[in-house]
């Protein structure tokens, strides 16, 4: 199921027609709206096996591999999650996130999952390069102390870490706030995709939400956007073409496989002769 010219036009008249706010800082923007996550997914040739009458939505990779499940009804603090299963060469992995997870902090990941980025960096450099507090203890916090990292394991019975990033209300003097949202990615989950989550988390560039739209968070700051309704219907097209135009391409390097270097060298020695 690829999304539609109709959805896409749809989704990007509704935000040509709101006016903007900038909102920071990015963990406490708000949910947004879930189809930066869905309509992406889709461009990239990611299918919908859920109830179509159902609040649910459950979407598969083309591969079969990857499944994403969006449950605003789920009984827990989990309304997104994604599975990996595993492969003859890679272990399988799970990560979950929050209500109040910002849907284009999210798509930081899946768009990752879609398209690898070319060269892998430490996940924390994107954290450490916005000015959030890096502890020694592989911990981090966001400039207002409401966001917090950490790499540790789950519990005693996990060898490797995982990665926890909670949202949380300031705190009441000895007592932690209460949580506003979370992220949790296993011990398994690729690197490079960690890093995308945290590098879209830690931008300072702001999200737009209309003046209406949910934020996470009374501290949220809104302010009257630089960019025109018309601008931010425009960058959310032009991500799902460059989403699509980066499906085709995957699906015809798997379909025609480069010259193997063996038929090269035969190629070059039939043209010696």
């Amino acid at each position: 199921m690829a999304v539609s010219e109709r959805q896409v036009a749809a989704f990007a008249d509704k935000l040509a027609g709101q006016i903007p706010f900038d909102t920071s800082p990015r963990h406490l923007a708000g949910p947004g709206d879930i189809r930066h996550v869905t309509h992406g997914l889709a461009a990239a040739g990611w299918s919908a096996v859920s109830d179509p009458l159902s609040a649910e939505i459950l979407l598969r990779s083309p591969d079969q591999r990857h499944r994403l499940q969006f449950d605003p009804q789920s009984n827990t603090s989990a309304w997104w999650r994604l599975r990996a299963g595993p492969t003859d060469t890679e272990p399988g992995w799970y990560a979950e996130f929050g209500e109040l997870v910002p849907a284009e902090v999210l798509t930081g990941f899946t768009d990752a999952l879609i398209a690898p980025p070319v060269h892998q960096q430490d996940p924390w450099q994107p954290v450490t390069s916005a000015n959030w507090h890096r502890d020694a203890d592989d911990t981090a916090h966001s400039p207002d102390s409401m966001c917090h990292i950490a790499l540790r394991a789950l519990s005693e019975f996990h060898d490797r870490p995982s990665w926890h990033i909670k949202t949380r209300e300031p705190n009441d003097g000895p007592w932690l706030g209460s949580q506003i949202w979370h992220a949790y990615f296993d011990e398994r989950t690729p690197t490079h995709l960690v890093g995308a989550f945290l590098t879209a988390l830690a931008d300072r560039s702001p999200l737009q939400r209309g003046m209406y739209d949910r934020t996470g968070h009374y501290n949220a700051v809104n302010e009257p956007s630089l960019l025109s309704p018309q601008q931010v219907a425009g960058a959310y097209t032009a991500r799902i073409e460059s989403l699509r135009a980066r499906a085709r391409s995957a699906r015809r390097q798997q379909t025609n496989p480069a010259t193997t270097p063996a038929k090269a060298h035969t190629s070059q020695s039939a043209v010696h002769r």
